[in-house]
């Protein structure tokens, strides 16, 4: 099965490379209309975390952007198959950069790799993509899938570029963590999905209680390495936006607990999401019980 899902992948990525990019913003739209309007999916997740996020929000604004958001979460699905067709090219004239020049002074100070906070907004796995290919190279932290078909399907095409992976839940991701900074690589939290005990802890998000893995301030305190805010979407001007942020303020000995640094980190992801809220992925149930 996991060779089948590689021959899949692959060849899918090679139908997909005669398309235009254009393509994917169709197909997304396509399918988040037979996601939304059709099937509702989630439909009152969406609504319910918008309206924990934005109470004074009137209901068409919420519906514009649950609408445009699900579109925001299917187009990711069809940029993902794009990147093992990435060129320098298609880089240099349908990406910007924010806060480029910042991260590279960033980068001539710091001897090791770097920390970055995100989420799930825009088209995140393209973005690594591009970031590990021009500007430094990135391992992301994440969850992989049960099944082994699926499994090497979506790694294979995610794969294909100089992004690393780490399993999220792998007894030996801690020791693959320090190994990628010690090469100087760029590590990828993403914490804006819930996440329950043993990983997570007790946390607010838009005001609100829930749970955020606390992995990040752990590494954070071990290395003292920057933590920097990085997300991408896709622009009015049909291109994609790569943000670098400010490096998160944290206390010059790192004497917050943990608690207190994870929060610091909600906040950033509050202030991105409140500026970008139809990019981000509400279908989520992000305000879970924790325990």
């Amino acid at each position: 099965m996991r060779k089948l899902g590689k021959i899949f992948s692959y060849s899918l990525a090679f139908i997909w490379s005669f398309l235009p990019w254009k393509a994917n913003l169709l197909c997304g739209e396509m399918l988040a209309f037979l996601w939304f309007d059709v099937f509702k999916i989630r439909q009152k997740v969406i609504f319910d975390n918008l309206d924990t996020a934005f109470k004074n929000l009137s209901s068409d604004q919420k519906y514009l952007i649950a609408k445009k958001s699900t579109v925001s979460m299917c187009r990711s699905f069809f940029d993902v198959i794009k990147i093992p067709n990435l060129t320098e090219e298609w880089i240099q004239n349908q990406v910007v950069f924010h806060g480029l020049e910042q991260m590279n002074q960033l980068k001539a100070q710091n001897e090791k790799g770097f920390l970055f906070l995100t989420l799930h907004l825009g088209s995140g796995d393209l973005g690594a993509a591009v970031i590990s290919q021009v500007v430094m190279p990135c391992t992301l932290i994440t969850k992989r899938f049960r099944n082994q078909f699926l499994d090497q399907f979506w790694f294979s095409l995610r794969g294909r570029a100089q992004t690393e992976f780490i399993d999220a839940h792998a007894k030996s991701n801690a020791y693959e963590i320090l190994g990628a900074l010690k090469r100087k690589r760029g590590v990828i939290f993403v914490l804006d999905q819930f996440m329950g005990k043993p990983y997570g802890l007790l946390s607010r998000f838009f005001g609100k209680e829930t749970g955020t893995a606390y992995g990040l301030a752990l590494f954070a305190k071990k290395t003292q390495l920057p933590v920097i805010p990085i997300y991408t979407h896709w622009g009015l001007d049909e291109k994609l936006h790569i943000y670098f942020g400010e490096r998160v303020a944290l206390s010059a000995d790192l004497s917050e607990t943990n608690e207190e640094m994870t929060n610091k980190f909600n906040l950033v992801l509050e202030q991105i999401i409140s500026q970008h809220p139809e990019h981000w992925m509400w279908v989520h149930r992000r305000w879970k019980k924790f325990e």
